[in-house]
């Protein structure tokens, strides 16, 4: 019996994937699974752009709007989440869509997660408190001593990373990256991976523009609404970072706006880094769906020989 397929589209914010990933639903009759961290929470559809009524019409959406702003979530539960979904899928239509900008939730799909272990309450907690007494800095100086390795490759301004980085290293005794062992787990399905790329003037340009368009469609109402959990760690997202400063008083709204495209902008490059690294992407400029379907057309049969 052949293996069925995930199709990956993928690439950076404000590229095209979404309009791109619908084409290719409807043209090979399945469903699609978000790999968008943050469209998993139903609070926050504006400003993550998540899919609208109308297109969730036109094709399955899953992993969407389905979380909580207070719940926990982790790219290791995404992993098995989705591969138990996707073994459901698969049983419907050998080919599923897989689509998004976060760069750990596509790799947990295909690659998986290394097994870290589970950090029990006691640590989380107490590390929690440390980060809310103490501040980020501190908590890096730490880290330095404990794992260098992983310090030197670490977003250190990502409190996030940091904290979870130091509670493995409380729980274990042991380095955060001798866990990271970031070898491939075989899965039961093909993969094609297609890469969206734009010149980046191009690209920042949409971003630009998108982002007003989110103004316009209602982000600060939005931003308001959710304003009371900015604490959370599902908040630490730009576009609403920026407007909690604007919310706050510390900055005016025309500052807010541009700090937002400046963010995405920062953002964009980052995802661009990190995909680059994956040479099993085939990469096409959106317009060239015809191109990218008739690709995924030709993988398929090869597959199937």
């Amino acid at each position: 019996m052949n293996k069925p397929t995930l199709i990956v589209l993928i690439g950076p914010t404000g590229i095209g994937k979404t309009d791109l990933s619908l084409s290719i639903a409807e043209t090979f009759h399945t469903s699609i699974i978000s790999a968008d961290s943050r469209q998993l929470y139903a609070d926050l559809k504006i400003g993550t752009a998540a899919p609208t009524p109308e297109q969730l019409a036109r094709v399955p959406h899953f992993f969407v709007g389905t979380l909580k702003l207070t719940d926990y979530y982790s790219a290791a539960q995404y992993e098995t989440e989705v591969l138990k979904k996707l073994n459901e899928l698969f049983k419907l239509n050998p080919v599923v869509v897989l689509t998004g900008g976060s760069m750990m939730y596509v790799d947990a799909v295909c690659k998986g997660i290394d097994d870290i272990p589970t950090v029990d309450a006691e640590t989380r907690k107490y590390m929690i408190e440390r980060y809310e007494k103490e501040g980020l800095e501190p908590l890096c100086a730490e880290l330095k001593l404990r794992d260098p390795e992983y310090y030197n490759i670490v977003d250190l301004k990502n409190p996030k990373r940091v904290v979870h980085a130091l509670e493995i290293c409380y729980m274990t005794g042991k380095p955060y990256t001798s866990f990271r062992k970031q070898t491939a787990k075989e899965r039961p399905f093909h993969i094609i991976k297609i890469g969206l790329k734009r010149e980046r003037e191009e690209l920042y340009d949409r971003i630009n523009r998108r982002v007003d368009i989110m103004m316009e469609e209602g982000l600060l109402d939005e931003a308001k609404s959710v304003y009371p959990y900015r604490n959370l760690n599902s908040l630490n997202t730009v576009g609403y970072k920026e407007l909690f400063k604007y919310l706050d008083g510390e900055w005016d709204l025309p500052f807010a706006i541009e700090k937002i495209k400046q963010n995405s902008r920062i953002y964009s490059r980052k995802q661009v880094t990190w995909f680059k690294r994956d040479q099993e992407i085939t990469w096409f400029h959106p317009d060239r769906q015809q191109e990218i379907i008739e690709f995924i057309g030709r993988k398929l049969e090869e597959f199937n020989q």
